[in-house]
C-alpha cells in the first residue's frame, strides 16, 4: 500500500513537473508568431521571409527532436529538459536585443541593409533556438513511458498532452496583452505612420485599415518585450524542473513498471530499435500522418494572429485570446479523444485520430464558407472546434508511437514521427507565407481563403493515411513484458 501510494505521487509530481516544463518551452518558440506583426509593420519584413524562416527552423526542430529522441533514450531526461529549456531561454534574451545587435553591424537603424542583418540574425538564432527545443518533448515521453503503465497510457498522456495548448494559449494570451499594452505611442507621429503604412502596402486614405496602422504605430517595440517576459519565466522554470524531475521509479527506489535493461546499448539494442522504430510500418504511417497534422495546427498557430488581424480586422490582443480559446478547445480535444480511446477503442489511438481528421475537415469548411456579417463569436467557435478536433491526433501519434516502438524506444519513435511533423514547415511556413504574399498582389481580399482551402485538403489526406493503420493493434508489447508487480504493491 505504501509503495502504491509513494508510486502514484511520483507519477503525478512527473506529470505535472514535465507540463509545466513542456508549456514554458512553447512560451519560447510561439512568442515569435506574436511579434511578426510589430516586426512587420516597423521594419517591413515580407510574409515570404518570415515564411522561409519558419520554414527553415521548423525543420531544425523535426531533426533536432529526432536526433534528441537517440539523446532521451540514453541520457538523464532531468538534465536533458532542464538544461535545454535554460538555453532556449537565454537564445530568446538575444531576441530582444535583434535590432540593436543589428544597429551595431550596420551603423544604421534603417534601411534595406539593416533590415537584411535584422532578418539574418532572427533567422540564425531562431534556428539555434528551434534546434535547442527539440530537448523538450523527447525527454518526457521516455519519462512518462517509465512512469504510467500502458493501459493507462492513451488517458494521462492526454492529459500531460494539454501542456501544448495550455503553453500555446497562455504565450497567446500574454503575448497578444504585451503587444496590446506595452511599447512606446508614436500614433500622433506623421512620419511613423507612413513608414509603417508602406510597410504593410496599406494606402492611406484607406481609413478601414490605417486602424491597423494606428495599432502598431501605438505599439513601437512591443515585440522585444514578447521575448524578454517569456525568456524569463522560462529561466525560472527550467531550475524548477531541475528540482523536480527523477528519470525512473528504480531512482527513487520504487519498482519498474516494466522489465528493462540497465545499459540501453550494444548489438542487441540496435536490433530492438530497428526492429520496433526503423523497420516498424505503423511507425512510419504515423509519422506521414503527423506531417499532415502539423500543416493544419502550424498553419493556425504560426499565422493565426496576422490572419486574425489582417483578414478580420481584429486587435492583437483579440486576436491573442482567438488563438488562446482555439489552444483551450484543444485541451478539451486532446482530453475528450485519449478518454474516448481508453474506454471504447481499447487504447487504438489511431482509430480515434480517422474521427478527429474528418472533424477537422468538417470546421474548416464551416469557417470558409461563412458569410460577411456573421458574428465575431460564431467565427471563433467554428475556429475553435478545428482546434478541439486536431489536438486529437496531435496528442494521439505521440501515445501510439511509444506504445507500438514500447517503453524502451518511445523517445526514438516519438522523435522519428517528429521529424516528419515539423517537415510540414515548408508547407505551414513557407508555403503559406508566399502564398498570401503572391495573392496578395492580385487580390488582398481572398489571400487567407485560399490558405483555408489548402489546409482543408491537407486534413482530407491525413484521414486516408490514418485510415490505412486501421487494423494495427493497440501497441507493439509482448504480454510477458509488461510487469505485474506494481498493480499488486
Amino acid at each position: 500500500m505504501k509503495t502504491t501510494k509513494s508510486f502514484k505521487y511520483w507519477q503525478w509530481r512527473t506529470i505535472i513537473a514535465t507540463m509545466i516544463g513542456y508549456a514554458l518551452f512553447y512560451f519560447v518558440r510561439k512568442n515569435f508568431s506574436f511579434a511578426i506583426p510589430g516586426l512587420s509593420a516597423e521594419y517591413g519584413i515580407t510574409k515570404t521571409s518570415f515564411g522561409i524562416i519558419m520554414t527553415l527552423t521548423t525543420i531544425v526542430y523535426g531533426v533536432s527532436r529526432f536526433l534528441n529522441g537517440f539523446v532521451a533514450d540514453r541520457l538523464s531526461a532531468r538534465y536533458h529538459m532542464a538544461i535545454g529549456l535554460l538555453l532556449c531561454a537565454i537564445a530568446n534574451f538575444a531576441f530582444g536585443f535583434g535590432a540593436d545587435i543589428s544597429s551595431l553591424i550596420t551603423g544604421e537603424t534603417g534601411g534595406p541593409q539593416f533590415t537584411n542583418t535584422l532578418i539574418f540574425f532572427f533567422g540564425v538564432i531562431l534556428i539555434l533556438n528551434n534546434f535547442l527545443q527539440g530537448s523538450g518533448f523527447p525527454p518526457c515521453a521516455r519519462l512518462l513511458t517509465h512512469w504510467i503503465p500502458p493501459k493507462e497510457l492513451a488517458t494521462k498522456m492526454s492529459i500531460w498532452n494539454t501542456s501544448h495548448s495550455i503553453g500555446a494559449s497562455l504565450a497567446a494570451m500574454l503575448c497578444g496583452y504585451i503587444m496590446g499594452t506595452l511599447g512606446t505611442n508614436l500614433s500622433a507621429n506623421p512620419e511613423i505612420l507612413a513608414t509603417i503604412a508602406a510597410n504593410l502596402n496599406i494606402d492611406m486614405s484607406d481609413s478601414a485599415r490605417m486602424q491597423s496602422v494606428l495599432e502598431s504605430a501605438s505599439h513601437i517595440g512591443a515585440w522585444r518585450w514578447c521575448f524578454w517576459i517569456p525568456g524569463t519565466l522560462a529561466f525560472v522554470g527550467a531550475i524548477g524542473l531541475f528540482m523536480m524531475l527523477r528519470d525512473t521509479p528504480s531512482s527513487v527506489g520504487l519498482p519498474e513498471i516494466h522489465k528493462i535493461n540497465k545499459k540501453e546499448e550494444g548489438a542487441e539494442y540496435k536490433a530492438f530499435i530497428r526492429e520496433k522504430v526503423f523497420r516498424n510500418k505503423w511507425i512510419w504511417i504515423l509519422g506521414i500522418a503527423n506531417f499532415f497534422v502539423y500543416v493544419v495546427r502550424f498553419a493556425v498557430l504560426d499565422w493565426g494572429p496576422t490572419f486574425l488581424k489582417e483578414a478580420r480586422g481584429m486587435s492583437l490582443t483579440n486576436a491573442g485570446w482567438t488563438v488562446a480559446v482555439f489552444e483551450i478547445f484543444g485541451i478539451l480535444g486532446m482530453l475528450a479523444s485519449g478518454w474516448f480511446t481508453d474506454k471504447f477503442l481499447k487504447g487504438k489511438a489511431h482509430r480515434m485520430c480517422v474521427f478527429c481528421m474528418i472533424g477537422v475537415a468538417v470546421f474548416m469548411t464551416l469557417f470558409l464558407v461563412m458569410p460577411e456579417g456573421t458574428p465575431m463569436w460564431l467565427m471563433v467557435l467554428v475556429l475553435a472546434m478545428a482546434g478541439f478536433f486536431i489536438y486529437g491526433p496531435q496528442a494521439l501519434i505521440g501515445i501510439a508511437a511509444a506504445n507500438q516502438a514500447t517503453n524502451r524506444a518511445a523517445a526514438t519513435a516519438n522523435g522519428l514521427t517528429g521529424l516528419f511533423g515539423y517537415a510540414s514547415g515548408i508547407v505551414s511556413g513557407l508555403g503559406v507565407g508566399y502564398m498570401v504574399d503572391l495573392i496578395n498582389e492580385i487580390n488582398p481580399d481572398k489571400s487567407w481563403d485560399y490558405v483555408f482551402m489548402g489546409m482543408i485538403g491537407i486534413a482530407i489526406i491525413g484521414t486516408l493515411v490514418f485510415l490505412t493503420m486501421w487494423g494495427a493493434k493497440a501497441d507493439g508489447y509482448d504480454e510477458e513484458q509488461v510487469e505485474t508487480k506494481t498493480e499488486n504493491a
